[in-house]
């Protein structure tokens, strides 16, 4: 017997399909044009090393963003009409799907609303001329109250989020543009306070693909809506490695110009670039960039429910969904929520074996999907082990260079989760394959 989540699966069909223009690369630009992405992309990268090595940095980061965390899932979708839940039942198997990636996608999600929550309040309370520090019980108040509305309206009321979502997408966009003008002055007169080159590119590496893993694996989503090969190489060249350098180049320009024009600015973050442009602009755009972040913390809820109803469907949809939501809250709260960079970290090491070993299924398989593979794919399971383990390294206690080597992380655990998933396939541990109609 195939778990439900197989069985009553359906292929999306062909007419249901969209041009690359109105679903993906919109889409994908839109998680780029998040705050969340480019918050803290000038910390600890723009003052160790020239704007132009930076931005070599990012432009790296795009492109192996879409080569080894997007397109192999994108074509699975594509070519199967499959979510990502079911084409992930070749890489793990029938029940092994059910953790990897099934529910995780959704626990992650709750780190994601976590994320978004604090830096909504943070916003609010910065919109409105008080103090934005977590823990007060202002930012308490504000949290709790978004975050449920917001959770509510991913459940019940996610059709008419995704109506305004593309034009909400061009609040961000627009107000990039006018950051970048007020502080572009300042570039040419940007200087390294600390000359540390490499540690400033690889860790452009980590924020950028830390950031994208999960969005990359949801990749056979998109996919599955897309006509055709071409609609999945426009749409994941424009909507990520466009959007990539736009969302993080721009910003990280702006912070190094904003320092040199600004010698007492306090901080590397966005936020803090925003602030140092200083009057009613700053102070507008802080309550737009929390409208702008609706729809994110929206899709962010939404798919959170899916994971769980999916794999979990004797708890009911609203239930799981807001117990998930109450730990955001209170992940945002407490502050945990505002380390954005170490949350990039967990994310990809929890999703960058999971994209490597699925790249390594997908052209292994002669690139198409196997099907299903019955019960546990240990291949896939072990590929996952040894790339979490790698991926986690800078949270272990070791000596801080080995620490400042193993970044990025991300990226070297997701090529240990392709080799180990070649190694393990070639040695014969992937399982039975199930024929079924959905195969």
């Amino acid at each position: 017997m195939l778990p439900s989540y197989i069985a009553k699966a359906v292929s999306n069909p062909q007419s249901k399909r969209v041009p690359w223009y109105v679903n993906t690369a919109p889409s994908y630009a839109g998680v780029f044009l998040w705050i969340g992405f480019y918050q803290s992309i000038g910390e600890g990268t723009i003052s160790r090393a020239g704007v132009g090595l930076c931005l070599l940095g990012i432009a790296a980061a795009a492109i192996l963003s879409y080569a080894l965390y997007y397109y192999a899932p994108a074509m699975l979708g594509m070519k199967t009409g499959f979510p990502l839940y079911v084409v992930g039942s070749s890489t793990f198997g029938t029940r092994g799907g059910y953790l990897m990636p099934g529910l995780l996608m959704g626990l992650l999600q709750i780190g994601w609303f976590a994320v978004s929550t604090a830096l909504s309040a943070t916003f609010i309370l910065k919109a409105l001329g008080m103090s934005a520090e977590s823990g007060t019980l202002a930012f308490a108040a504000i949290a709790i109250a978004w975050g449920y509305i917001i959770a509510w309206v991913g459940v019940k009321g996610i059709q008419y989020v995704s109506k305004v979502a593309l034009f909400l997408n061009f609040i961000p966009a627009l107000m990039i543009l006018i950051v970048f003008a007020k502080t572009g002055g300042g570039i040419a007169a940007h200087t390294v306070s600390n000359p540390e080159p490499f540690v400033a590119f690889t860790l452009l590496l980590q924020i950028v693909i830390g950031f994208f893993a999960t969005a990359g694996a949801a990749g056979a989503d998109f996919g599955m809506n897309s006509r055709d090969t071409r609609d999945v190489r426009l749409g994941g060249f424009v909507g990520i490695v466009v959007a990539v350098l736009f969302a993080g180049g721009l910003p990280l320009l702006s912070v190094a110009g904003a320092h040199a024009l600004h010698p007492g600015m306090q901080g590397w973050t966005y936020d803090a670039t925003i602030s140092a442009v200083g009057g009613f602009l700053a102070t507008a755009m802080f309550g737009l960039y929390a409208i702008a972040s609706v729809p994110g913390a929206c899709f962010c809820a939404f798919i959170a429910g899916n994971s769980f109803s999916t794999m979990l469907p004797g708890v009911p949809r609203v239930s799981s969904t807001m117990i998930g939501v109450t730990v955001s809250i209170i992940l945002a709260i407490t502050g945990i929520a505002g380390h954005m960079v170490t949350f990039f970290q967990i994310v990809g090491a929890s999703f960058g074996p999971i994209c490597g070993a699925m790249l390594a299924d997908y052209l292994l398989s002669g690139r198409k999907w196997a099907g299903p593979r019955d019960g546990i794919n240990i291949a896939g399971y072990g590929a996952w082990a040894v790339g979490f383990l790698i991926g986690i390294i800078p949270f272990l206690p070791l000596p801080a260079a080995v620490k400042t080597y193993a970044q990025p992380a991300t990226l070297y655990s997701t090529i240990a989760g392709f080799i180990v998933y070649a190694i393990l396939a070639k040695a014969g541990l992937e399982p039975r394959r199930v024929e079924t109609a959905t195969a």
